[in-house]
Protein backbone atom coordinates (compact mmCIF):
# COMPACT_ATOMS: atom_id res chain seq x y z
CA UNK A 1 0.00 0.00 0.00
CA UNK A 2 1.26 3.11 -1.08
CA UNK A 3 0.24 5.99 1.38
CA UNK A 4 1.55 9.74 1.65
CA UNK A 5 0.41 11.38 5.03
CA UNK A 6 2.93 14.63 4.28
CA UNK A 7 1.19 17.72 4.97
CA UNK A 8 -0.88 19.30 2.11
CA UNK A 9 -0.97 22.92 0.96
CA UNK A 10 -5.02 22.88 1.06
CA UNK A 11 -5.02 26.36 -0.57
CA UNK A 12 -4.40 24.97 -3.28
CA UNK A 13 -7.17 24.29 -6.06
CA UNK A 14 -6.79 20.02 -5.88
CA UNK A 15 -9.96 18.32 -7.66
CA UNK A 16 -11.17 14.80 -6.15
CA UNK A 17 -13.21 13.08 -8.56
CA UNK A 18 -16.34 11.53 -6.17
CA UNK A 19 -18.32 8.38 -7.37
CA UNK A 20 -20.23 5.91 -5.69
CA UNK A 21 -19.34 2.27 -6.01
CA UNK A 22 -21.90 -0.45 -5.73
CA UNK A 23 -20.97 -3.89 -4.35
CA UNK A 24 -21.89 -6.43 -2.30
CA UNK A 25 -20.62 -4.73 0.86
CA UNK A 26 -23.06 -1.70 0.37
CA UNK A 27 -22.49 1.53 -1.93
CA UNK A 28 -18.87 2.80 -1.26
CA UNK A 29 -18.24 6.77 -2.08
CA UNK A 30 -15.19 6.95 -3.42
CA UNK A 31 -13.03 10.23 -4.40
CA UNK A 32 -9.62 10.45 -5.70
CA UNK A 33 -7.67 12.88 -6.62
CA UNK A 34 -4.92 12.32 -9.83
CA UNK A 35 -2.70 10.88 -7.62
CA UNK A 36 -4.40 9.04 -4.83
CA UNK A 37 -7.18 7.71 -3.55
CA UNK A 38 -8.84 9.66 -0.62
CA UNK A 39 -11.67 8.70 0.58
CA UNK A 40 -13.63 5.20 0.50
CA UNK A 41 -16.38 5.17 2.62
CA UNK A 42 -19.87 4.41 3.43
CA UNK A 43 -22.45 7.11 3.78
CA UNK A 44 -24.33 9.92 2.31
CA UNK A 45 -22.59 11.80 -1.14
CA UNK A 46 -23.51 14.89 0.56
CA UNK A 47 -21.46 14.15 3.90
CA UNK A 48 -18.64 12.79 1.64
CA UNK A 49 -18.48 15.95 -0.65
CA UNK A 50 -18.65 18.19 2.97
CA UNK A 51 -15.73 15.91 4.13
CA UNK A 52 -13.78 16.31 0.94
CA UNK A 53 -14.14 20.12 0.78
CA UNK A 54 -12.87 20.70 4.06
CA UNK A 55 -9.70 19.07 3.29
CA UNK A 56 -9.59 22.44 0.93
CA UNK A 57 -10.33 19.34 -2.24
CA UNK A 58 -12.87 20.82 -5.01
CA UNK A 59 -15.22 17.77 -5.14
CA UNK A 60 -16.36 16.56 -8.78
CA UNK A 61 -18.53 14.19 -10.38
CA UNK A 62 -16.23 11.45 -11.89
CA UNK A 63 -17.76 12.53 -15.35
CA UNK A 64 -16.54 16.39 -15.08
CA UNK A 65 -13.42 15.23 -13.59
CA UNK A 66 -11.65 15.05 -16.76
CA UNK A 67 -8.80 12.89 -15.99
CA UNK A 68 -8.11 13.93 -12.74
CA UNK A 69 -9.14 11.30 -10.38
CA UNK A 70 -10.67 8.82 -13.05
CA UNK A 71 -7.53 6.63 -13.22
CA UNK A 72 -7.36 6.31 -10.44
CA UNK A 73 -11.11 5.68 -9.49
CA UNK A 74 -10.72 3.19 -11.70
CA UNK A 75 -7.81 1.18 -10.35
CA UNK A 76 -10.12 1.52 -7.28
CA UNK A 77 -12.66 0.02 -8.38
CA UNK A 78 -10.86 -3.03 -9.98
CA UNK A 79 -8.97 -3.55 -6.89
CA UNK A 80 -12.03 -3.31 -4.55
CA UNK A 81 -14.07 -5.69 -6.71
CA UNK A 82 -11.03 -8.27 -6.98
CA UNK A 83 -10.81 -8.20 -3.24
CA UNK A 84 -14.51 -8.83 -3.06
CA UNK A 85 -14.51 -11.77 -4.90
CA UNK A 86 -11.77 -13.47 -3.06
CA UNK A 87 -9.53 -13.00 -5.91
CA UNK A 88 -6.88 -10.45 -4.15
CA UNK A 89 -5.89 -10.04 -0.66
CA UNK A 90 -4.27 -6.32 -0.37
CA UNK A 91 -4.44 -3.05 -2.21
CA UNK A 92 -1.51 -1.14 -4.13
CA UNK A 93 -3.99 1.87 -4.93
CA UNK A 94 -1.87 4.87 -4.21
CA UNK A 95 -3.63 5.84 -0.60
CA UNK A 96 -3.80 9.99 0.50
CA UNK A 97 -4.78 10.37 4.13
CA UNK A 98 -4.92 14.32 4.19
CA UNK A 99 -8.72 13.62 5.36
CA UNK A 100 -7.50 11.92 8.48
CA UNK A 101 -6.68 13.64 11.78
CA UNK A 102 -3.08 12.61 13.05
CA UNK A 103 -4.19 9.70 15.36
CA UNK A 104 -6.57 8.48 13.08
CA UNK A 105 -3.94 8.84 10.07
CA UNK A 106 -0.99 6.44 12.49
CA UNK A 107 -3.88 4.24 13.62
CA UNK A 108 -5.28 3.07 10.27
CA UNK A 109 -1.64 3.19 8.69
CA UNK A 110 -0.84 0.03 11.82
CA UNK A 111 -3.85 -1.76 10.33
CA UNK A 112 -1.91 -3.79 7.16
CA UNK A 113 0.89 -4.86 9.37
CA UNK A 114 -0.81 -5.47 13.07
CA UNK A 115 -3.71 -7.56 11.46
CA UNK A 116 -3.25 -9.10 8.17
CA UNK A 117 -5.61 -9.86 5.72
CA UNK A 118 -7.87 -13.27 7.68
CA UNK A 119 -7.00 -12.36 10.62
CA UNK A 120 -7.99 -10.19 13.83
CA UNK A 121 -7.60 -8.27 16.71
CA UNK A 122 -9.21 -6.31 19.12
CA UNK A 123 -9.32 -2.48 19.69
CA UNK A 124 -7.40 -2.76 22.96
CA UNK A 125 -4.60 -4.94 21.01
CA UNK A 126 -4.19 -2.49 18.09
CA UNK A 127 -4.23 0.65 21.00
CA UNK A 128 -1.20 -1.82 22.86
CA UNK A 129 0.36 -2.09 19.66
CA UNK A 130 0.19 2.09 18.91
CA UNK A 131 1.82 2.15 22.46
CA UNK A 132 -1.54 3.51 23.72
CA UNK A 133 -2.62 0.53 25.96
CA UNK A 134 -5.25 2.57 27.58
CA UNK A 135 -6.65 4.49 24.17
CA UNK A 136 -8.85 1.29 23.34
CA UNK A 137 -11.69 3.60 22.46
CA UNK A 138 -9.66 6.50 21.06
CA UNK A 139 -8.58 3.47 18.32
CA UNK A 140 -12.67 2.84 18.33
CA UNK A 141 -13.19 6.41 17.28
CA UNK A 142 -10.09 6.82 15.04
CA UNK A 143 -11.29 3.73 12.84
CA UNK A 144 -14.70 5.41 13.17
CA UNK A 145 -13.14 7.95 11.00
CA UNK A 146 -11.18 6.09 8.73
CA UNK A 147 -11.34 7.77 5.69
CA UNK A 148 -10.26 4.82 3.61
CA UNK A 149 -12.61 1.17 4.83
CA UNK A 150 -11.80 -1.31 3.89
CA UNK A 151 -8.71 -0.46 1.66
CA UNK A 152 -7.40 0.18 4.91
CA UNK A 153 -8.84 -2.54 6.56
CA UNK A 154 -10.55 -1.50 9.87
CA UNK A 155 -13.31 -3.99 9.49
CA UNK A 156 -10.27 -6.61 11.51
CA UNK A 157 -10.77 -4.92 14.51
CA UNK A 158 -13.40 -6.36 16.78
CA UNK A 159 -14.09 -5.89 20.23
CA UNK A 160 -13.16 -7.03 23.67
CA UNK A 161 -13.43 -10.79 23.78
CA UNK A 162 -14.12 -10.60 20.20
CA UNK A 163 -17.57 -9.06 19.73
CA UNK A 164 -18.79 -7.74 17.00
CA UNK A 165 -19.16 -4.02 17.71
CA UNK A 166 -18.51 -1.13 15.29
CA UNK A 167 -17.91 -0.35 12.07
CA UNK A 168 -19.43 2.35 9.73
CA UNK A 169 -20.99 0.29 6.66
CA UNK A 170 -23.13 -1.62 9.46
CA UNK A 171 -21.94 -4.91 10.69
CA UNK A 172 -23.70 -7.34 8.30
CA UNK A 173 -20.93 -5.51 5.86
CA UNK A 174 -18.54 -6.68 8.79
CA UNK A 175 -19.52 -10.08 9.30
CA UNK A 176 -19.74 -10.05 5.21
CA UNK A 177 -15.75 -9.15 5.51
CA UNK A 178 -14.33 -11.13 7.92
CA UNK A 179 -16.75 -13.96 6.11
CA UNK A 180 -14.55 -13.22 2.75
CA UNK A 181 -11.41 -13.28 3.99
CA UNK A 182 -12.27 -16.32 6.73
CA UNK A 183 -12.87 -18.52 3.22
CA UNK A 184 -9.68 -17.51 1.33
CA UNK A 185 -7.72 -17.76 4.13
CA UNK A 186 -5.28 -15.53 6.40
CA UNK A 187 -2.14 -14.50 5.13
CA UNK A 188 1.21 -16.07 6.67
CA UNK A 189 2.15 -14.46 9.90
Amino acid sequence: MRTSDAPRDTTADTTAAVAVHHTPVGPLLLAATAEALVLCCYGSREDAVARIARAGLRPVAEEDAEAAGQKVLGEARAQLDAYLTGARRDFTVPVDLRLATPFSRSTVMALDAFVPYGRTATYGELAAALDRPRAARAVGTALGNNPVCVVLPCHRILGSGGSMNGYAGGLEAKRLLLGLEARTGPTAP
